[in-house]
């Protein structure tokens, strides 16, 4: 973990760890719904036209690739896989024709939010990806 500079870094540190927090607890609530309501979610796998044999698969997946983002030796690698899930999410959502704002672009809004978090949590990130004045 950095050590915190200033009071506004300490601030945009503990703002980024809640979004991650929140955001993890989201992705992670996501792929248990894999493991543990499997009927449930084979129903909505088909509806995708995903077949049942996937659902062990993209669960693993979901879950190796929010435990990447929220150890922070890993969160890059973490939060780069999450975006490809996230990406494949979208296009799946597209290709059955859902709702734009709430289906097809939810894995937009949080991909932005994955991001966020992690550009608040490391300053790493944050010189990395700069906002200008």
């Amino acid at each position: 973990m950095p050590i915190y500079g200033t009071a506004q870094s300490r601030k945009l540190t503990i703002a980024g760890w809640i979004i991650t927090g929140l955001v993890g607890a989201f992705l992670a609530m996501s792929a248990s719904f894999k493991f543990f309501t499997p009927d449930m979610a084979l129903e909505t796998m088909r509806t995708l036209g995903w077949p049942d044999h996937h659902l062990l698969l993209i669960g693993i997946v979901e879950t190796a690739c929010v435990v990447l983002y929220l150890v922070p030796r890993t969160a890059v690698l973490g939060a780069v896989l999450e975006t490809a899930l996230l990406g494949g999410s979208v296009a799946t959502q597209v290709r059955v024709d859902n709702p734009l704002f709430s289906h097809e672009l939810f894995g937009v809004y949080l991909g932005i939010l994955v991001w966020l978090g992690l550009w608040l949590r490391d300053p790493r990130v944050r010189a990395l990806m700069p906002l200008r004045k």
